[in-house]
């Protein structure tokens, strides 16, 4: 009956980590197999790392109340227990650890409550990874059946995670080559950006004073303005004017992440810092060292992630999530926002310590109602780009369409009238361009089919579709749309995908003042 056990489980270990690309759900997956045939308290797996010269827990499952040995430590390779398995490639038990402790860490696991640890080496094609750990309570020496079933099962452990080793390196390398071909857009847009600052107001011309002022310095940048009046365009504009030109422009939107995701994508986190973290990953500050970072909808950062960031700011240094140590960086900051930090501040949504720090020198980008000089030019601008992105050549616009262009107050902004003109040129059956009212209607408020009933579902969407625009189409944080309607992000997602709503995209290309 037991070898049956034995040989069952054996299976089902097997079946299940062959189809597993990641170490956490790997070993939560095998566990209660493990535990079906041999009982045991503390279940780990340690690989080496050789930038430590020691092991690292990839993987922990315990039911000792008292942990001194937690997911992510390091155990050094000399003088330890998987130090000689690593080195010898055998296994070896402490039958008694209440009694003996041999190595290292017997001290702390005996002082945990564990009676008995058994140490396995994880072997691959020849090559140990490192150790397999299963400690009990209870005490005294293991049948050899039992450890002969636990050496098989470190051998699946051990395949398993060569595999999601290799998985990891072909994923890394598309990254690597993703990364690549961004950086190359990323500069192609940027240079043919560079010069779109488009219009002849007052208003832009003290905006590219500002620029042109700031350009030169390493000081931190605030550029504040309603969405669509082109933040972004703004902080790469400062950027291509900057002895950092040459280095990275790096982008991260804070309110396009969950909360708990931002800190990571910001500063980076080492691998085994929390479940999910199978690799080292670079957050955001490390990638543009030398250059510039620009963090859109700033006030939307987590408080806790707030004061990280100012310290980094004061320091110059990142903090990985989990890592030992401190990493310096050199990074030109330029923040966004189009709420009101001031107001944040006071509503204690935002650090008043951080506020002052970015508002070092403030650039304030007007909407374009405050601009109209600029609509035509804009417009035709935009017109050029569409015509040769669709192939029409000869492309113009009719007088009524110019006039209905100039009188719209533009909610929107910069983004609304790309997308109004490009839907136009779509339409138009000839060359002559009319922007028909509906047109500007439509960008500005959804608007239901008067020949039909107005049903609860178009009531909702309209509701939903209205409350994402006026959220600039962010979900999470407390300015969400999730937020403003009273639901979960989860659900606003799901409904969003039912009714086939999802955020207007455009090339980075007919952006003459890209939006934020």
């Amino acid at each position: 009956m037991m070898i049956h056990r034995r040989y069952h489980a054996l299976l089902e270990v097997s079946n299940v980590l062959n189809s597993q690309r990641e170490m956490g759900s790997l070993w939560q997956a095998c566990t209660e197999r493990i535990k079906d045939v041999v009982p045991w308290e503390r279940a780990g797996v340690l690989l080496y790392a050789p930038d430590e010269d020691g092991f690292r827990f990839h993987a922990l499952e315990t039911a000792m109340p008292k942990r001194l040995l937690e997911q992510g430590a390091i155990i050094p390779r000399i003088g330890s227990a998987v130090g000689w398995v690593y080195e010898h490639r055998e296994v070896h038990v402490r039958p008694y650890l209440q009694h003996q402790q041999i190595f290292f860490e017997d001290r702390l696991y005996a002082e945990e409550g564990l009676g008995r640890m058994v140490n396995l080496p994880l072997l691959a094609r020849g090559t140990c990874l490192g150790s397999l750990n299963i400690g009990s309570v209870a005490s005294g020496e293991p049948e050899v059946e039992t450890l002969d079933f636990l050496r098989q099962i470190a051998t699946q452990v051990a395949l398993a995670i060569e595999n999601i080793q290799a998985y990891e390196q072909v994923a890394r390398m598309g990254r690597q080559l993703t990364k690549q071909h961004a950086s190359r857009t990323q500069a192609l847009t940027s240079r043919s950006n560079s010069g779109s600052l488009v219009g002849n107001s007052e208003p832009l011309h003290k905006v590219l004073a500002q620029i042109q002022a700031v350009a030169a310095t390493a000081t931190t940048v605030l550029v504040t303005g309603e969405t669509g009046t082109g933040k972004e365009l703004v902080a790469r504009a400062i950027h291509e004017r900057s002895v950092r030109r040459t280095k990275p422009f790096v982008r991260l939107n804070c309110a396009a992440l969950p909360s708990g995701l931002v800190e990571s994508e910001l500063f980076g986190h080492e691998r085994g810092a929390f479940t999910g973290a199978v690799q080292r990953h670079q957050g955001r500050f490390e990638l543009a060292h030398g250059g510039t970072l620009f963090l859109d909808e700033i006030g939307e950062m987590p408080l806790d992630v707030q004061a990280k960031l100012l310290r980094v700011l004061e320091d110059h240094l990142v903090d990985r999530v989990g890592a030992a140590r401190s990493i310096p960086v050199d990074v030109r900051l330029i923040a966004a926002t189009n709420v009101d930090l001031a107001e944040a501040v006071e509503q204690k949504r935002f650090r008043a310590d951080l506020y002052y720090r970015l508002k070092v020198f403030p650039i304030a980008l007007p909407p374009l109602r405050d601009r109209k000089e600029d609509i035509p030019l804009l417009a035709q601008h935009f017109l050029d780009i569409c015509a040769v992105k669709l192939n029409r050549a000869n492309l113009t616009f009719s007088e009524t369409a110019s006039a209905r262009l100039v009188e719209h107050e533009w909610p929107g902004n910069i983004r609304e009238l790309q997308n109004v003109i490009e839907r136009a040129v779509i339409l138009a059956p000839t060359d002559r361009i009319e922007i028909d009212e509906r047109f500007v209607a439509s960008s500005s408020r959804p608007t239901s089919n008067m020949d039909r009933p107005l049903t609860l579902h178009d009531a909702e969407r309209d509701l939903i579709l209205r409350v994402l625009e006026q959220a600039a189409w962010r979900i999470y944080g407390p300015l969400g749309a999730a937020t403003r309607l009273g639901i979960n992000p989860s659900t606003l997602r799901s409904r969003m995908k039912k009714m086939a709503l999802s955020r207007p995209t455009a090339p980075p290309s007919l952006e003459p003042l890209h939006q934020s």
